[in-house]
C-alpha cells in the first residue's frame, strides 16, 4: 500500500525560545523519519487569519490555545482563558485579554469590570449573563505591559476568528476601544465608533464603553445605557 505522506505546517515565530525549538525540532525529525514532510516555514507575523489551518470543533481548539507556544506571554501564563458562557449565543462580547484576576480564576467575568458588565447585561437586557458567549482576542494574560504587542495579536487572533466562525453569532459587542481596533483594524476612537454598527467577516459588530472605562469615568454610564437598550433592541429582532 503507497505510504501516504502529511505535510506538516511548521509555524516558526522569531520569539520562540532556543529551547521550545529544540524540543519541536526534535519531534519532528523523528515524524520525518516515519515518512511525514515539513511544508515551507511561515512567519507568524506574516499570517493572515486564513492561514492557519484550525481544528472545526471548539474542543479541539481550546486544546490547541492551552498548548500554544507562538509568542512570549506563554512563557508566564499559568493558564489560558479561552471562553465563557452559551456556545449557541447569537451575540458574542469580547474583550482585548485576559487580567491576572482572570487567569487565577480561569474565568472572564470576575473582578470589578467582570461584575459591572454582569450587572449592565442583567439589568438592562433582562436576561441572565450566562446566555451570551463571551471571549478575548489574547487568550494569555500580558507579564507587565498592559498592552499587547501586534506580534501577540497576529498569533493569538486567528483562534479567536475560528471561535467566532464555529460559534456563528448574529451580534459582536467588543468592549473598549482596542478591543475593536485589534479586531476590526479600525483605528478610530471609541467616541467615534461607540453605538455605531460596522462589520467583521460578514457579521455585526456594536463598540461599546469597556466596563473598566465606566468604572473610572462613572459620568459615562448614561451614555453605556443606551448602548445596551440598543443591544436590547437589536436581540429582539433577531
Amino acid at each position: 500500500m503507497e505510504q501516504i505522506r502529511v505535510k506538516v505546517l511548521f509555524l516558526y515565530n522569531f520569539q520562540m525560545t532556543k529551547q521550545v525549538q529544540q524540543k519541536i525540532l526534535k519531534h519532528y525529525n523523528s515524524l520525518q523519519m516515519m515518512g511525514f514532510e515539513y511544508a515551507p516555514a511561515l512567519k507568524t507575523d506574516e499570517l493572515n487569519n486564513n492561514d492557519m489551518s484550525l481544528p472545526n470543533n471548539l474542543i479541539d481548539l481550546q486544546a490547541l490555545v492551552e498548548n500554544c507556544s507562538l509568542c512570549e506571554l506563554s512563557k508566564y501564563k499559568t493558564s489560558t482563558v479561552f471562553s465563557e458562557g452559551n456556545i449557541h449565543s447569537p451575540i458574542v462580547f469580547v474583550d482585548v485579554m485576559p487580567s491576572i484576576v482572570q487567569e487565577e480564576n480561569n474565568r472572564l467575568l470576575v473582578g470589578k469590570s467582570g461584575e459591572l458588565l454582569i450587572k449592565m447585561i442583567e439589568n438592562v437586557l433582562n436576561v441572565s449573563y450566562n446566555q451570551f458567549y463571551f471571549a478575548n482576542i489574547i487568550k494569555c494574560k500580558t507579564s507587565t505591559k498592559k498592552v499587547p504587542t501586534p506580534h501577540e495579536i497576529n498569533c493569538c487572533k486567528p483562534f479567536l476568528t475560528k471561535q467566532l466562525e464555529l460559534i456563528s453569532p448574529k451580534l459582536i459587542i467588543t468592549l473598549g476601544e482596542r478591543t475593536y481596533e485589534y479586531l476590526t483594524n479600525d483605528k478610530r476612537n471609541i467616541e467615534q465608533v461607540r453605538g455605531k454598527i460596522t462589520k467583521y467577516n460578514h457579521i455585526d459588530v456594536l463598540p461599546i464603553y469597556h466596563p473598566s472605562f465606566l468604572l473610572r469615568n462613572p459620568s459615562a454610564k448614561k451614555e453605556a445605557f443606551h448602548d445596551m437598550l440598543k443591544i436590547k433592541s437589536l436581540m429582539e429582532s433577531m
